[in-house]
């Protein structure tokens, strides 16, 4: 009931969506395990296809109808089909991709049907992570809902740590760089060269911060409840290449395309063409997975194209490789990053193109009028310094010294108090 409330808090009606999702999979798994053959590939594709349809109707209908509108208007022929302006249901790529892999396992025989449905509407509906992952899978959540749950001061104290480290990203570094990043994007065509490369850098710190506050928020609230979700971030940006970043960008999304699409298509182990096809479908879906714009797309396509260009022309790896050597490569892998964050964070492909000409132009002086001053901005870095500092040494801190734990704890929650940016900006990816 508890999950139920916090999903209406924003439109209520769309969980009846929900609801819809959950008895069609639920019933599916069954039909699925009980039956043989082509049957299992017949119940298993009308549960993808009341999924992929939900998903599609709400997210991508009005982009594909501009587009066939658009390709029509060049025979001077009307689009018959109607425009049909929704609300995207909050999370709704989030939970549909959790769903399917419910049937999926089942299908696979990963996983037996869950007989309580209670249970298994909180497997989709579990409200920490149900609007912007972690995505997780039902052999790791099931299980744990099918257990009683045990009160764990331990459990209390990590949960409760991660939580105020996730609003210290979010609201001390992420909503304090936004306003530069905002004032940046906002002013393209009056802002500088030096004004541009600091929005778009810290649109590379922000973006981060935003997500991986949220999943740190999620993790640690379910700890607190004894529920034990997957990691979701493990400090991309001390990758030392592009295929490192992405085993430790959006684990949950990235794992889930791994295991079923791009291994189902053949992975690593077909021809070279197929191989070069399959990396750049899976990373057009990632794309179009955050929404339907050709930004996206590009932004996608871009990271499949830069992998598979490291894939072909990686250098044989040495046994001993030095530490300036090491960072090189992470500042390299942050900057391929960041310019290609650009296509995300623009609206139009356009507004990205110029960017990308403002960023590379000679026009060094800072124009535009920003929200920070010098010490602010330096105040900026400094927060950033601390964050890849201690992002890894605040999830293996040990909770149970209780001075230790409790100096840290409060330290947060009052650095959380006096300098966080609290503006009603809601976490970026809310909206995929």
């Amino acid at each position: 009931m508890v999950s139920c409330y916090f999903y209406m808090v924003f439109v209520p009606k769309y969980i009846l969506i929900l609801f819809a999702v959950i008895i069609i999979d639920y019933l599916a798994a069954f039909l699925i395990d009980r039956a043989s053959g082509k049957k299992r590939k017949f119940f298993l594709g009308i549960s993808l296809a009341a999924n992929i349809g939900i998903l599609v109707y709400f997210k991508y209908y009005n982009f594909f109808l501009e587009n066939i509108s658009a390709a029509l208007n060049t025979f001077h022929i009307s689009n018959p089909l109607p425009f049909i302006w929704v609300i995207l249901p909050i999370g709704l790529s989030f939970h549909t991709f959790q769903a399917m892999s419910y049937t999926i396992e089942v299908y696979r025989g990963n996983q037996k049907p869950e007989k309580h449905l209670g249970i298994y509407s909180l497997y989709v509906l579990f409200f920490p992570q149900l609007i912007a992952g972690p995505i997780e899978r039902p052999q790791n959540l099931l299980p744990q809902f099918n257990r009683e749950q045990v009160y764990s001061k331990l459990n209390l104290r990590s949960g409760l740590l991660l939580i105020a480290w996730g609003f210290f990203k979010k609201a001390v570094i992420a909503d304090r760089l936004a306003e530069t990043v905002d004032n940046c994007y906002g002013n393209i065509y009056t802002q500088s060269t030096s004004g541009m490369w600091l929005g778009v850098i810290f649109y590379s710190i922000q973006i981060y911060c935003d997500f991986s506050g949220y999943s740190d928020i999620a993790i640690g609230t379910a700890k607190t409840l004894g529920i034990n979700l997957m990691e979701n971030f493990r400090n991309p940006y001390l990758s030392t290449s592009l295929t490192e970043f992405w085993r430790r960008w959006h684990i949950s999304l990235s794992s889930w395309f791994r295991d079923y699409v791009y291994i189902p298509l053949g992975g690593n182990r077909s021809s070279t063409t197929r191989f070069c096809f399959t990396i750049l479908l899976v990373f057009a879906l990632s794309g179009l997975w955050h929404g339907a714009k050709y930004t996206f797309l590009v932004w996608g396509l871009l990271h499949g194209i830069i992998l598979l260009t490291e894939h072909f022309f990686k250098p044989k790896e040495k046994q001993t490789e030095s530490k300036f050597s090491r960072i090189l490569k992470t500042l390299y892998v942050f900057l391929i990053v960041t310019l290609a964050w650009v296509f995300f964070r623009s609206p139009s492909m356009s507004e990205a193109a110029y960017v990308f000409k403002k960023l590379f132009s000679a026009d060094v002086a800072y124009h535009a009028v920003s929200p920070m001053n010098v010490a602010e901005i330096l105040f900026s870095f400094l927060l950033i310094a601390i964050l890849l500092a201690g992002e890894n040494k605040i999830k293996m801190f040990p909770v149970m010294i209780s001075k230790n734990y409790y100096f840290l704890f409060w330290t947060l929650i009052v650095t959380c108090y006096l300098f966080g940016i609290y503006n009603y900006k809601q976490f970026i990816y809310f909206q995929f």
